[in-house]
């Protein structure tokens, strides 16, 4: 009875805040959305609907249902000792200038950002399993490192910088009329001839652009991997080019989830937290049904229960092959493609020791860079899935933080390390130089006096964005009848940002629904921007890469550095 009441009253604060923002009509004008998730793209979609709904003049209730008790998706932090003050982001860690949407949420809700680099500045080093091919101190002048980059690469730096930032302008043009909004993910990257580019791996676009080189093999392919866990060969050009696209990079203070739950909240959603959306069906009045499961919190499954409110539109704001909702038979018109995910096991600890030199084969008492990237061995072959990590076995071993132990009150260095595979206490006995328990951590009745070699352990494993297998084809948001889908664009482009603006695009396909509003379709898009023409060589490579990417990787799927 008491959720009954809440579930009555949230509807009608909802009403009330539509009318006192300025929203003129009666509560039948009411236009009822569904939003599945509270991710990036769920709480933008929220954020966006409610600023569309009000300059449009339309009454809007949004509900956003979320499986879990919190909101942010893949933006998460964790406490290092529990000690909410000491907050380390374990997913999705940066955004960059060209966020536009991420970076104007933080000036409009006054959040802080800082730069993420390490509290200790040091050398940033690659390592291949047998040597550092390339190092780079963060406490030296820029122009420095500039130096040592074409020293080392000659100008291929700035011609990879060059391509990077031409990919990147192409791709912002989504954000402009006449090509935001899209109902066509796939139409916008052809007209955008953005599929010539997620048609090829990386190895070949850098390849087509005379760059395959050491600057390829050693940067570029560290960047693929820290980002999508992923080797040049195994991921297309644009997925490569994002990876490159560090420019400004920036966190907010406390934690990136700010971002998300400020959007929800300045959108005056009915948010349902732990509460998973089981089943949508299509009643007889053409309105959505949701059923709905409270998350167990004596680890047994609750029953399914209907949601009071039937919905005009209902955005899945989470990947769908993970979100176990049942519906009607073909209440989909274009079935929802199943995709490999990564699998990421991400590995927060806090040590009293720095890496070992012994571990990196360096002479004793030398300097070990806090951050470290990987790439392959000269002569290492490039292998899809975990086994792409390769001889190292890890994508990234960074020091995050020096924190206080609250119980020796000595300074200790927080690590993250990202793997394919859980790290073992072996691993980390080798990369610290001393021994590790296999209960990584020890309780104690030791005197405080007593150091521990590991003194805090936090590992958790995601599925984290999907293998960006080269393709021209992409799921679209609009799946017919008022059922939009924001996760297709992961396998186009797979940051914060890019989720947020699949949010921002979908909200405003919905109220444009509403209002009327005439968009060019295909046709006219075709005369105003016609679309490139491929020639038949190009076109049978890029057919031959699709149809290759789908059938070698049929398998099941099993957190993003952005």
């Amino acid at each position: 009875m008491k959720m009954k009441a809440y579930n009555l009253l949230g509807s009608l604060t909802l009403v009330l805040a539509s009318a006192v923002s300025g929203v003129v009509g009666s509560v039948d004008d009411v236009k009822q959305v569904a939003i599945i998730g509270a991710g990036a793209a769920g709480s933008s979609a929220a954020y966006h609907l409610r600023k569309y709904a009000n300059s449009s003049g339309i009454l809007l209730n949004v509900t956003v249902f979320e499986k879990t008790g919190r909101i942010g998706g893949r933006t998460l932090t964790v406490n290092v000792y529990d000690d909410p003050v000491e907050p380390v982001e374990l997913g999705a860690s940066i955004f960059v200038d060209v966020n536009y949407i991420l970076c104007n949420a933080t000036r409009t809700f006054g959040l802080t950002t800082k730069d993420p680099g390490s509290d200790e500045g040091g050398l940033l080093g690659i390592w291949d399993g047998e040597r550092f091919v390339y190092t780079q101190d963060s406490n030296s002048w820029d122009w420095v490192n500039l130096g040592r980059l074409f020293w080392k690469y000659g100008t291929a730096p700035y011609r990879t910088y060059r391509l990077v930032q031409n990919t990147v302008a192409t791709f912002l043009r989504l954000y402009e009329e006449p090509f935001f909004p899209f109902r066509s993910l796939s139409t916008r990257a052809f007209q955008l001839d953005l599929t010539k580019i997620t048609g090829v791996t990386g190895r070949q676009f850098l390849a087509a652009n005379n760059l395959d080189g050491p600057f390829a093999h050693d940067i570029v392919q560290a960047s693929t991997r820290v980002n999508y866990a992923s080797n040049l060969e195994f991921i297309h050009g644009l997925g490569a080019m994002v990876a490159m696209a560090p420019e400004g990079a920036k966190a907010v203070e406390g934690g990136n989830w700010q971002i998300f739950a400020n959007m929800v909240k300045a959108s005056k959603a009915d948010v349902r937290l732990n509460n998973a959306v089981v089943g949508i069906e299509l009643d007889a009045n053409g309105k959505y049904g949701i059923r709905t499961a409270q998350a167990p919190d004596d680890g047994k499954p609750k029953e399914s229960e209907s949601h009071p409110v039937a919905f005009d539109h209902v955005i899945i704001a989470t990947p769908f092959q993970f979100a176990n909702i049942s519906m009607n038979e073909n209440l989909i018109q274009h079935p929802i493609d199943t995709i490999p995910y990564a699998t990421l096991h991400v590995t927060l600890f806090a040590s009293p020791y720095k890496f070992s030199p012994e571990f990196f084969k360096l002479p004793p008492a030398s300097d070990v860079p806090v951050s470290i990237l990987t790439t392959l061995g000269a002569n290492e072959e490039a292998r899809p899935g975990g086994a792409g990590a390769g001889n190292v076995g890890f994508y990234s071993a960074t020091q995050q933080r020096i924190v206080m132990n609250p119980r020796t009150h000595s300074p200790e260095y927080v690590y993250k390390i990202f793997s394919p595979e859980a790290v073992t206490s072996k691993f980390l006995s080798e990369l610290l130089g001393v021994e590790i328990p296999e209960s990584f951590t020890q309780d104690s009745d030791e005197d405080d006096s007593v150091v521990h070699p590991i003194s805090w352990f936090h590992p958790t494993v995601f599925h984290p964005y999907p293998q960006k297998y080269p393709r021209v084809t992409f799921q679209d948001p609009d799946m017919g009848n008022g059922l939009y889908y924001t996760s297709g664009i992961e396998s186009f482009i797979s940051t914060m940002e890019t989720s947020a603006l699949m949010g921002m695009n979908v909200a405003r396909l919905v109220v444009d629904d509403y209002t009327g509003v005439h968009r060019p379709n295909d046709d006219e898009m075709e005369v105003l921007y016609p679309s490139p023409k491929y020639e038949e060589g190009e076109q049978i490579v890029m057919a031959q890469q699709q149809g290759s990417t789908t059938t070698s990787n049929k398998r099941p799927a099993e957190i993003h550095e952005r």
